[in-house]
Formats: structure tokens, C-alpha cells, sequence
């Protein structure tokens, strides 16, 4: 037997014990999103609100133009009417070939308005499910989630480069009971790719931005080429996520970018953006032109991560959204980027 000391026995009260007592409202939740998120999220859901959820008929602008498109219905009618008969009367068989010509009119306006409106409802139906997402996760709804990630894998079953991540997906479903964490675990696996993706497009047209303003001889050119870069950007950020806006569907995508840029503040040329621009004495070194490709750039990158958060299915929870400084170093003279 060993002959060391026993710990001798000693008595404590069980007020004291009480003190180091662990409340649970004190435990910080881990999973909770901060406050700058929550807030990012708040103007990602206001933006979709005001244009791809809007209800365009419920105001005066949506009862105008519907107004105006009844009477330019009736009048194109009457027009062809007017028409079928002139044809008519001039011979039989010009009168057949112009109803036939009307026909076909018809059938393709038909066909074209039935897809505008397929891509309009893809596009709803895309922001209705980031709102689904945000409210499950923040609700740890375990059903909801489950529902959610099944229609979010059902979106992308025609993309064959999300094959391996839907059938992970499909697998984990049945075996995770945490909404919250599952929800997680699709955002990791089914969004990572498409933003790496969509995070390409942004820094290859702020680049090519920067580039053609930087060479430009006229402003005007400078004008076109922007906003056209910007167009391209917003549809193709829509298509990788797995919208198909039309005309009409494009602009009310447009809208929900415009409402986010106006609500997270434009070109975001806040304390962050003027220190790191000006921090490193590049305003000093640029010539004019130079610097004009340089804020287009960072204008054009700025519309594109409007766009990613306005059209990507799911709320930024488990990874942080991407900055300026994300998908554009170059802009700022990031030495990594040059290596």
C-alpha cells in the first residue's frame, strides 16, 4: 500500500457552490448570426420585397401599365382586322396568308409571354426561398429545413456539377436533426462552388471594367460599356444560381439590386472603402483615367455582390459574405493577387 497522504475530507456550504452555478441565458449562442449579418440580411429581404416580390398590380404604376397594354392590345386588333379585310378585298388568297401570318403571331407571342412568366415565377420563387431558409434557420425548424434543402437540390437536379453535392444532401437529410445544421451543411456544400463561381464573374468584369475606362477615349463610351458590363453581370450572377430572367423578370431583378445598393449604401464608400483606397496612397500615384478605371471597377463589383445577395436561394449564415476586397484585390493593390 502507498504510504501518501489521504486528502482529508472538508465541508463547504452550498451557497458558495451556487455562486459558480451556469445560467443558461449567459451562454453565448454560437450560431446566432451578429448583428452585422442580421442587418445585411434585413436589406436583402427589403430589396427582393420592393422588386421580385412586389406586386406590381396592387399600385398605380402596375394598374397604368396594365391599362396601357389593354389599349395597345385592342389597338394592334383593330389594326389586323382593318388589315385581314384590305387583304381580302384585294384577293382571297392574301387574306389567308395574312391570318395565317397572324396565327403565327400570336403563338409566338403566346410562347414568349408563357416563358417571361416561368422566369418570373423562377425568380420569385428563388427569393421566396431565401426567406424560408433565413426564417427556418433562425427557428431550428428541423421539417422546414428538411423541405427546404429537398427543393433546393431539386433546383439545381439539372446542373450535373451539383450532382455530388445534392446526392451528400439527399443522404444527410435523414440523418441530421438539427435544422440549423443541416440547413449549414447545404449552404457549405451546394453554395460554395456557385460562389466561387459567381465570385469569377465579378472579378473578371470589374477587371475588364477597369481596363476599357482606363483606355477609353470618351466618357460616353465609358457609359455604355459600364452599364452594359453591369447587365451582363446582374443576368449571369441570376442564371449560376438558377433564375431565368426574361425582359420583364430582368427588370424587376434589377429593382431588388437597385433597392439593396440604395439600402447598404451605393458604392459603400464608407470609412472601409476610403481608408483602404486612400490608405494606400494609390489616389496619389494614379493618373485621372486610371482612377476613374478604378472606381468603375469597384462600382461594377459592387452592383455584382448586390446581385449575389439579392439572387442567391440561401441567406449568408454559415460562411461571411464576400467585400469588395474579396472579389477584387486588384483594385486595391493587393500584393497577393499579383503573385
Amino acid at each position: 500500500m502507498s504510504d501518501a497522504p489521504r486528502p482529508r475530507p472538508r465541508a463547504f456550504r452550498l451557497d458558495e457552490a451556487a455562486r459558480h452555478r451556469i445560467d443558461v441565458q449567459d451562454v453565448p449562442d454560437v450560431f446566432a448570426l451578429k448583428p452585422a449579418a442580421k442587418n445585411e440580411e434585413a436589406a436583402v429581404e427589403t430589396a427582393q420585397k420592393r422588386g421580385l416580390l412586389a406586386r406590381a398590380f396592387l399600385s398605380w404604376g402596375g394598374l397604368f401599365w396594365s391599362a396601357a397594354g389593354t389599349l395597345a392590345l385592342m389597338a394592334a386588333g383593330l389594326w389586323f382586322d382593318k388589315l385581314i379585310v384590305d387583304l381580302f378585298a384585294r384577293a382571297p388568297a392574301l387574306g389567308w396568308m395574312g391570318i395565317m401570318l397572324v396565327v403565327l403571331l400570336v403563338l409566338s407571342l403566346g410562347v414568349l409571354a408563357g416563358r417571361e412568366m416561368a422566369a418570373i415565377m423562377q425568380q420569385k420563387h428563388i427569393a421566396r426561398m431565401h426567406l424560408a431558409f433565413a426564417q427556418a434557420r433562425e427557428a431550428d425548424d428541423r421539417n422546414e429545413a428538411r423541405r427546404l434543402v429537398k427543393a433546393l437540390t431539386d433546383l439545381y437536379a439539372m446542373r450535373p456539377d451539383t450532382a455530388r453535392a445534392r446526392a451528400d444532401m439527399s443522404h444527410l437529410s435523414g440523418e441530421i436533426v438539427d435544422g440549423r445544421d443541416l440547413i449549414d451543411i447545404a449552404e457549405t456544400r451546394l453554395m460554395s462552388p456557385l460562389d466561387e463561381e459567381i465570385q469569377r464573374e465579378i472579378a473578371a468584369a470589374a477587371k475588364r471594367v477597369s481596363i476599357v475606362t482606363a483606355v477609353s477615349p470618351r466618357a460616353a463610351i465609358d457609359l455604355i460599356f459600364v452599364g452594359a458590363q453591369a447587365f451582363r453581370l446582374v443576368r449571369r450572377i441570376a442564371e449560376i444560381y438558377g433564375g431565368r430572367p426574361g425582359a420583364l423578370g430582368f427588370f424587376r431583378l434589377m429593382k431588388s439590386v437597385g433597392a439593396h445598393l440604395a439600402i447598404t449604401g451605393g458604392m459603400a464608400a464608407g470609412d472601409s472603402l476610403v481608408q483602404q483606397f486612400l490608405g494606400h496612397g494609390l489616389a496619389s500615384r494614379l493618373s485621372a483615367r486610371l482612377g476613374e478605371g478604378v472606381l468603375n471597377g469597384l462600382l461594377t463589383a459592387r452592383v455584382g455582390l448586390s446581385a449575389m445577395a439579392v439572387c442567391r436561394p440561401l441567406p449568408f449564415a454559415a460562411k461571411p459574405a464576400p467585400g469588395l476586397k474579396d472579389v477584387a484585390p486588384f483594385l486595391f493593390g493587393d500584393k497577393k493577387d499579383e503573385d
